[in-house]
């Protein structure tokens, strides 16, 4: 099928590939939403009529070709419906971080010259209202959510289901101006403009074209065998790519169904309902998710504590193999698959995962301890590799080749080689057309002949051709004694432990790496909890002696392990403190995505990193925060520098045995 779909002249863009589903399954489900503990559903043949009418109401507000329309909200088949019904106009949409603050998103209506605007509820609105006064381009509003707006001015603000109304009222008059709009579409027609996560800088505006989507989409779908019988959850921000080319990409290419939670608060709920068998997590997903099972596990009784580990340990030796159809001993597999019944099973249909068929994780690097237990408990959980300007997929890893520390071999479509200093560089169908109103940047990223820098150090393994990544590019250093300094590879393990959250590792042209450690509230609340100890407040948590205690215990565990590894082995943790608060993305300390922005934590802490260093106990610190309303505020706290065990590094003892 897919072959005969690649040949359709027709299948050029999102809209035509939605008229292709309606045409060929246009009675099955393409959307659910819960709504008041109830899911709600749609076929194609429904989805198609209520964005034709959104389009058409669009049309009636006087929305022009090329103009860029920010669309704000959460997961919701409204909100990926308006991106269809602005493209049909020969539009851009334009999705935003729904958590943003006001400025974040002043900083993108504002680039991207929005003139009008989709928001999910009054929290949206207002922000864009908030911003305003500074941006003049913004001709109308609209809303999904209709609480709160009785007594806003409406004379440039409707309801998105008045639009939707508008548009049905007047079909006869706006159908004509539409197909002829939606005909012009071609395979180079700009798809939609996702801003980068900003990392290192301001957010850019990447232009990803239909050619780009759909190529992918159908590469990808390929590759793991996706058809219209997948369903997935959409709960993931629909500002961010990976979103974007699962739930409008693979979903309109392939015809699955999209599902999304009522709110993020049931989301784990919603997921075990609709038990996706396709499913997409970035690592902090399935982290927390860790975190949780081990805190019940913790709580659990003596003889169901027993049974856990017993089993988990026999799973992490033979369920992955069971897994990629390897031999295994029929003892062992009679006892993984008594494991399955009584303990795996239950607990994959805990976490909503008893029917997944392919899953992955991206957009960080997973620690391999938390990678190998999914795979562990029988879940095809896998790898990618893939940036916003790639529409995604870069490397994958394909089933019977899955292992923690790579990330597959290069996607359908895709040319990956590696720089003399070590760079990863990719061409693929899906490279970005530009950066909008960025010509330098696009030029600096992408060269005349396709090839897009990375920005990430790796390399590919002889053998099995599957790429490795290092770290970033930028990130990756050497010490003072001229040994490698790769950072995420010591923080993946810290993270591993259910009590770390996130850690931040130093040392790059230092003599030794020293490490900023945030506690999970949960997972130590319930591990004060269960041990007597008394708090107030996440500081005093954090800066209580029997936590430093525990967290020494897991950072003495991380030396000893990167102590086996010969190339990194120099990157062991010598001293550490515990942060008085969390990492968060509304102090810039993250991005929207949850990645450290390592030049803004260096730079805010940096008379904590000096402490580490000189062999300070202690240091008093005042550190300036945001809270959700916006206003500015201040924390002040006396931490604790402490000292961790650095184990001797195992190829030293080789040689000197030698």
């Amino acid at each position: 099928m897919a072959d005969a779909i690649a040949a359709e002249p027709s299948a050029h863009s999102i809209p035509a590939l939605l008229a292709r589903n309606v045409a060929r399954f246009g009675g099955f489900p393409a959307y659910r939403e819960k709504e008041f503990g109830i899911w709600q559903s749609w076929t194609w043949a429904e989805a198609e009529a209520e964005i034709r009418a959104m389009a058409m109401g669009f049309l009636s507000l006087g929305i022009e070709r090329g103009d860029h329309v920010a669309i704000i909200g959460r997961n919701r088949p409204m909100h990926y419906w308006a991106m269809v019904a602005v493209q049909m106009c020969g539009a851009v949409p334009v999705p935003l971080y729904q958590d943003a603050v006001a400025e974040e998103m002043a900083y993108v209506l504002d680039h991207c010259g929005a003139r009008f605007v989709v928001c999910g509820d009054q929290e949206q609105v207002d922000k864009v209202v908030e911003v305003e006064d500074r941006i003049h381009h913004i001709q109308h509003v609209m809303y999904t959510d209709k609480r709160g707006m009785r007594k806003y001015d409406h004379s440039r603000m409707n309801a998105l289901a008045d639009v939707v109304a508008e548009g049905k009222a007047g079909h006869y008059r706006y159908e004509h101006e539409l197909d002829a709009r939606i005909a012009e579409l071609t395979y180079d027609s700009t798809c939609v403009m996702l801003y980068t996560s900003g990392t290192t800088g301001k957010p850019k505006g990447v232009v990803l074209s239909n050619r780009n989507i759909i190529e992918t989409a159908k590469n990808s779908c390929a590759f793991d065998g996706l058809t219209r019988h997948e369903e997935v959850l959409a709960y993931l921000p629909m500002a961010w790519v990976g979103d974007f080319i699962f739930s409008v990409g693979q979903a309109y290419w392939a015809g699955f169904t999209v599902n999304c939670p009522e709110n993020a608060a049931t989301m784990m709920s919603d997921l075990r309902e609709i038990g996706p068998t396709y499913f997409f997590a970035p690592p902090r997903v399935f982290e927390g998710q860790l975190t949780q099972v081990m805190i019940r596990m913790e709580d659990a009784g003596r003889v169901k504590k027993w049974l856990f580990d017993h089993y988990m340990a026999l799973a992490r030796r033979v369920g992955p193999r069971v897994l990629d159809g390897k031999p295994v001993g029929a003892i062992a597999r009679l006892r993984y698959a008594l494991g399955g019944l009584f303990i795996f099973g239950p607990l994959k249909n805990t976490l909503g995962f008893s029917r997944i068929r392919v899953g992955y994780t991206a957009g960080e690097a997973i620690g391999p301890e938390i990678f190998d237990f999914y795979r562990s408990l029988g879940i095809n959980l896998k790898q990618l590799y893939g940036q916003t300007e790639a529409s995604v997929f870069i490397t994958q890893q394909p089933d019977g080749e899955v292992r923690s520390d790579t990330v597959g071999v290069p996607s359908p479509g895709v040319e990956v080689k590696i720089a003399e200093n070590g760079e990863v560089f990719y061409r693929s169908p899906g490279t970005f057309v530009e950066y909008f109103k960025n010509p330098e940047s696009t030029a600096s990223t992408k060269d005349g002949e396709g090839w897009v820098a990375t920005g990430d150090a790796g390399f590919f393994e002889e053998g099995s051709g599957h790429l490795r990544i290092i770290d970033r590019a930028k990130d990756v250093g050497k010490m003072a004694d001229g040994r490698l300094f790769a950072p995420k590879y010591v923080e993946n393990k810290l993270k591993f432990y259910p009590n770390i959250l996130e850690a931040v590792v130093f040392g790059a042209g230092r003599d030794r790496c020293t490490a900023f450690i945030n506690i999970d509230l949960t997972a130590v609340g319930n591990w004060a909890e269960r041990n007597n100890i008394a708090y107030a407040s996440y500081q005093e948590l954090a800066g209580h002696p029997k936590v430093y205690e525990m967290i020494r215990s897991h950072i003495d565990a991380v030396n000893a392990s990167v102590a086996q590894d010969p190339m990194l082995s120099g990157c062991q943790i010598h001293r550490f403190l515990i942060l008085h608060k969390e990492l968060d993305a509304d102090d810039g300390e993250m991005t929207r995505t949850r990645k450290v922005r390592r030049n803004v934590v260096e730079t805010k802490y940096a008379d904590l990193i000096a402490a580490l260093y000189d062999g300070r106990s202690e240091i008093y610190t005042e550190t300036e925060v945001t809270y959700e309303d916006g206003r500015k505020g201040a924390i002040k706290a006396t931490l604790r520098l402490e000292d961790a065990t650095v184990a001797p590094e195992a190829h030293l003892h080789r040689e000197a045995a030698e």
